[in-house]
Protein backbone atom coordinates (compact mmCIF):
# COMPACT_ATOMS: atom_id res chain seq x y z
CA UNK A 1 0.00 0.00 0.00
CA UNK A 2 2.79 2.29 0.70
CA UNK A 3 5.05 1.59 -2.28
CA UNK A 4 1.53 2.72 -4.34
CA UNK A 5 0.96 5.91 -2.63
CA UNK A 6 4.57 6.54 -1.98
CA UNK A 7 5.65 6.15 -5.59
CA UNK A 8 3.18 8.61 -7.01
CA UNK A 9 3.56 10.85 -4.97
CA UNK A 10 7.07 11.53 -5.70
CA UNK A 11 5.95 11.78 -9.06
CA UNK A 12 3.81 14.38 -8.46
CA UNK A 13 6.52 16.30 -6.81
CA UNK A 14 8.69 15.68 -9.63
CA UNK A 15 6.19 16.72 -11.99
CA UNK A 16 5.20 20.23 -9.87
CA UNK A 17 8.81 20.82 -9.56
CA UNK A 18 9.46 20.75 -13.37
CA UNK A 19 6.07 22.66 -14.03
CA UNK A 20 7.47 25.61 -11.84
CA UNK A 21 10.72 25.58 -13.35
CA UNK A 22 9.17 26.44 -16.71
CA UNK A 23 7.67 29.45 -15.12
CA UNK A 24 11.13 30.68 -13.07
CA UNK A 25 13.67 33.25 -14.29
CA UNK A 26 15.67 29.97 -15.43
CA UNK A 27 13.92 30.51 -18.86
CA UNK A 28 14.42 34.14 -18.75
CA UNK A 29 18.61 33.43 -18.73
CA UNK A 30 18.35 30.93 -21.67
CA UNK A 31 16.14 33.78 -23.32
CA UNK A 32 18.90 36.21 -23.23
CA UNK A 33 21.99 33.47 -24.09
CA UNK A 34 20.19 32.36 -26.67
CA UNK A 35 18.50 35.24 -28.01
CA UNK A 36 15.31 33.52 -27.73
CA UNK A 37 11.75 36.06 -28.67
CA UNK A 38 9.74 36.69 -25.59
CA UNK A 39 6.72 35.11 -27.86
CA UNK A 40 8.57 32.12 -28.24
CA UNK A 41 9.43 31.44 -25.28
CA UNK A 42 6.05 31.73 -23.61
CA UNK A 43 4.13 29.04 -26.23
CA UNK A 44 6.96 26.44 -25.96
CA UNK A 45 6.95 26.95 -21.99
CA UNK A 46 3.29 26.20 -22.46
CA UNK A 47 4.32 23.18 -24.51
CA UNK A 48 7.10 21.81 -21.90
CA UNK A 49 4.23 22.03 -19.70
CA UNK A 50 1.69 20.01 -21.73
CA UNK A 51 4.71 17.32 -21.91
CA UNK A 52 5.31 16.80 -18.30
CA UNK A 53 1.90 16.65 -16.87
CA UNK A 54 0.94 14.06 -19.90
CA UNK A 55 4.63 11.84 -19.08
CA UNK A 56 3.50 12.50 -15.11
CA UNK A 57 -0.10 11.32 -15.61
CA UNK A 58 0.73 8.06 -17.58
CA UNK A 59 3.72 7.24 -15.14
CA UNK A 60 1.56 7.90 -12.22
CA UNK A 61 -1.29 5.38 -14.42
CA UNK A 62 1.98 2.62 -14.99
CA UNK A 63 2.37 2.65 -11.85
CA UNK A 64 -1.20 2.00 -10.71
CA UNK A 65 -1.25 -0.67 -13.10
CA UNK A 66 -3.24 0.33 -15.82
CA UNK A 67 -2.63 -0.69 -19.40
CA UNK A 68 -0.64 2.36 -20.81
CA UNK A 69 0.30 0.56 -23.98
CA UNK A 70 -3.54 0.02 -24.50
CA UNK A 71 -4.68 3.38 -23.71
CA UNK A 72 -1.98 5.05 -26.43
CA UNK A 73 -2.77 2.47 -29.06
CA UNK A 74 -6.41 3.60 -28.21
CA UNK A 75 -5.51 7.13 -28.83
CA UNK A 76 -3.97 6.13 -32.02
CA UNK A 77 -6.94 4.27 -33.52
CA UNK A 78 -9.27 7.33 -32.57
CA UNK A 79 -6.62 9.49 -33.27
CA UNK A 80 -8.66 10.09 -36.65
CA UNK A 81 -11.80 10.52 -35.44
CA UNK A 82 -10.29 12.88 -33.29
CA UNK A 83 -8.55 14.92 -36.10
CA UNK A 84 -12.00 15.33 -37.82
CA UNK A 85 -14.02 16.39 -34.40
CA UNK A 86 -10.97 19.04 -33.30
CA UNK A 87 -10.08 20.19 -37.03
CA UNK A 88 -10.72 23.79 -35.92
CA UNK A 89 -8.28 23.73 -32.48
CA UNK A 90 -5.52 21.70 -34.69
CA UNK A 91 -5.95 24.56 -37.31
CA UNK A 92 -5.40 26.58 -34.77
CA UNK A 93 -2.62 25.59 -33.32
CA UNK A 94 -0.94 24.64 -36.58
CA UNK A 95 -1.41 28.47 -37.37
CA UNK A 96 0.15 29.42 -33.87
CA UNK A 97 2.83 27.46 -35.28
CA UNK A 98 3.38 29.54 -38.16
CA UNK A 99 2.53 32.37 -36.17
CA UNK A 100 5.49 31.74 -33.92
CA UNK A 101 7.91 30.85 -36.65
CA UNK A 102 7.36 33.74 -38.97
CA UNK A 103 7.50 35.97 -36.04
CA UNK A 104 5.37 38.86 -36.97
CA UNK A 105 5.10 40.12 -34.05
CA UNK A 106 6.35 39.72 -30.34
CA UNK A 107 4.60 40.12 -26.86
CA UNK A 108 4.40 43.72 -26.12
CA UNK A 109 4.11 45.07 -29.99
CA UNK A 110 1.44 47.32 -31.01
CA UNK A 111 -0.44 45.12 -34.37
CA UNK A 112 -3.32 46.03 -36.37
CA UNK A 113 -5.67 43.57 -38.29
CA UNK A 114 -8.64 43.66 -40.34
CA UNK A 115 -10.18 42.33 -36.88
CA UNK A 116 -7.72 44.07 -33.88
CA UNK A 117 -5.63 46.32 -32.58
CA UNK A 118 -3.79 46.78 -29.93
CA UNK A 119 -0.85 45.13 -27.98
CA UNK A 120 -0.09 41.26 -27.69
CA UNK A 121 -0.29 40.20 -24.25
CA UNK A 122 -0.09 36.38 -25.11
CA UNK A 123 -0.32 33.49 -27.40
CA UNK A 124 -1.02 30.05 -26.50
CA UNK A 125 -2.44 26.77 -28.23
CA UNK A 126 -5.42 28.06 -29.75
CA UNK A 127 -5.38 31.88 -29.77
CA UNK A 128 -4.14 34.95 -29.25
CA UNK A 129 -4.90 37.77 -26.69
CA UNK A 130 -4.60 41.15 -27.61
CA UNK A 131 -5.20 44.65 -25.43
CA UNK A 132 -6.92 46.94 -27.02
CA UNK A 133 -6.12 50.82 -26.55
CA UNK A 134 -9.63 50.74 -24.55
CA UNK A 135 -7.64 48.12 -21.93
CA UNK A 136 -10.20 45.76 -23.24
CA UNK A 137 -9.13 42.25 -23.77
CA UNK A 138 -9.86 40.48 -27.15
CA UNK A 139 -9.05 36.85 -27.94
CA UNK A 140 -8.89 36.39 -31.66
CA UNK A 141 -8.14 32.49 -32.99
CA UNK A 142 -4.72 32.30 -34.29
CA UNK A 143 -6.29 30.08 -37.66
CA UNK A 144 -8.17 33.56 -37.98
CA UNK A 145 -5.07 36.08 -37.59
CA UNK A 146 -2.67 34.02 -39.66
CA UNK A 147 -4.70 34.63 -42.50
CA UNK A 148 -5.08 38.50 -41.97
CA UNK A 149 -2.77 40.73 -42.88
CA UNK A 150 -0.60 42.09 -39.78
CA UNK A 151 0.40 45.59 -39.64
CA UNK A 152 3.30 45.75 -36.65
CA UNK A 153 3.47 49.71 -35.77
CA UNK A 154 6.20 48.55 -32.88
CA UNK A 155 8.50 48.15 -35.82
CA UNK A 156 7.97 51.15 -37.75
CA UNK A 157 11.67 53.06 -38.12
CA UNK A 158 9.82 56.02 -38.36
CA UNK A 159 6.75 57.79 -38.25
CA UNK A 160 4.74 59.88 -41.29
CA UNK A 161 3.39 63.25 -41.52
CA UNK A 162 1.50 64.52 -44.38
CA UNK A 163 -1.14 67.47 -44.76
CA UNK A 164 -2.23 70.19 -46.80
CA UNK A 165 -1.72 73.91 -45.71
CA UNK A 166 -3.77 76.24 -47.43
CA UNK A 167 -2.93 80.03 -47.33
CA UNK A 168 -5.23 82.77 -48.72
CA UNK A 169 -5.71 83.74 -52.76
CA UNK A 170 -3.90 87.26 -51.96
CA UNK A 171 -0.53 85.95 -50.92
CA UNK A 172 2.00 87.41 -53.09
CA UNK A 173 4.26 84.96 -55.28
CA UNK A 174 7.19 86.04 -53.28
CA UNK A 175 5.98 85.35 -49.89
CA UNK A 176 4.98 81.90 -51.45
CA UNK A 177 7.51 80.76 -52.73
CA UNK A 178 9.44 82.25 -49.55
CA UNK A 179 7.08 80.16 -47.08
CA UNK A 180 7.60 77.48 -48.90
CA UNK A 181 11.69 77.05 -48.72
CA UNK A 182 11.83 78.29 -45.03
CA UNK A 183 9.39 75.43 -44.19
CA UNK A 184 11.19 72.87 -46.10
CA UNK A 185 14.23 74.42 -44.22
CA UNK A 186 13.15 74.11 -41.23
CA UNK A 187 11.97 70.57 -41.04
CA UNK A 188 15.20 69.34 -42.37
CA UNK A 189 16.90 71.48 -39.59
CA UNK A 190 14.91 70.07 -37.28
CA UNK A 191 16.13 67.71 -35.07
CA UNK A 192 13.70 65.33 -34.60
CA UNK A 193 13.10 65.25 -38.13
CA UNK A 194 14.09 62.48 -40.41
CA UNK A 195 16.38 64.45 -43.15
CA UNK A 196 16.27 62.64 -46.10
CA UNK A 197 12.44 62.59 -46.14
CA UNK A 198 11.10 66.17 -46.75
CA UNK A 199 8.87 67.00 -49.16
CA UNK A 200 7.19 70.76 -49.30
CA UNK A 201 5.70 71.76 -52.11
CA UNK A 202 3.07 74.26 -53.63
CA UNK A 203 1.15 71.87 -55.23
CA UNK A 204 -2.98 73.19 -55.70
CA UNK A 205 -4.87 75.80 -56.63
CA UNK A 206 -7.83 74.90 -54.49
CA UNK A 207 -11.14 76.47 -54.20
CA UNK A 208 -10.60 78.67 -51.29
CA UNK A 209 -6.93 78.23 -50.52
CA UNK A 210 -3.19 77.99 -52.21
CA UNK A 211 -2.42 74.51 -50.73
CA UNK A 212 0.93 73.90 -50.06
CA UNK A 213 2.05 69.76 -49.62
CA UNK A 214 3.96 69.02 -46.52
CA UNK A 215 5.47 65.10 -46.39
CA UNK A 216 8.39 63.71 -43.95
CA UNK A 217 8.59 61.73 -40.88
CA UNK A 218 9.91 62.03 -37.24
CA UNK A 219 12.53 59.82 -36.13
CA UNK A 220 10.46 58.29 -33.13
CA UNK A 221 7.51 56.14 -33.29
CA UNK A 222 6.61 56.75 -29.89
CA UNK A 223 3.14 57.82 -29.77
CA UNK A 224 3.41 60.03 -27.04
CA UNK A 225 7.20 61.80 -28.41
CA UNK A 226 5.07 61.74 -31.62
CA UNK A 227 2.48 63.91 -30.43
CA UNK A 228 5.13 66.40 -29.12
CA UNK A 229 7.46 66.88 -32.29
CA UNK A 230 4.34 67.20 -34.15
CA UNK A 231 2.95 70.10 -31.58
CA UNK A 232 6.65 71.65 -32.10
CA UNK A 233 6.48 71.87 -36.05
CA UNK A 234 2.73 73.30 -36.03
CA UNK A 235 3.97 76.00 -33.74
CA UNK A 236 7.29 76.87 -35.89
CA UNK A 237 4.77 76.49 -38.80
CA UNK A 238 2.35 79.29 -37.41
CA UNK A 239 5.83 81.30 -36.44
CA UNK A 240 6.81 81.51 -40.55
CA UNK A 241 3.46 82.02 -41.06
CA UNK A 242 3.19 85.71 -39.04
CA UNK A 243 6.74 86.06 -39.83
CA UNK A 244 5.85 86.53 -43.36
CA UNK A 245 2.15 87.70 -42.65
CA UNK A 246 0.92 85.26 -44.47
CA UNK A 247 -2.82 83.81 -43.36
CA UNK A 248 -4.39 80.55 -43.59
CA UNK A 249 -7.39 80.23 -45.54
CA UNK A 250 -11.00 79.52 -44.92
CA UNK A 251 -13.38 78.12 -46.88
CA UNK A 252 -14.74 81.08 -49.12
CA UNK A 253 -15.86 82.27 -52.15
CA UNK A 254 -15.17 85.35 -54.32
Amino acid sequence: VSDKAYKPLIIIVIVWGLYALSDTGLLDEFKAKLNIDEILLSFFSKIFRFIVISIGLLVIAEEWNYNVSGLIAGLGIGGLAFALAAKDVLANIFAGIVIIMEKPFSIGDWIVTPSVEGTVEDITFRSTRVRAFTQSLITIPNSTLANEPITNYSRMGKRRISFHLGVTYDTPRNKLEKVVNDLKQMLIDHPDIHPETVYVNFELFSDSSLDIFLYFFTNTTNWGEFLAIRQDVNFKIMEILEREEVSLAFPSRS
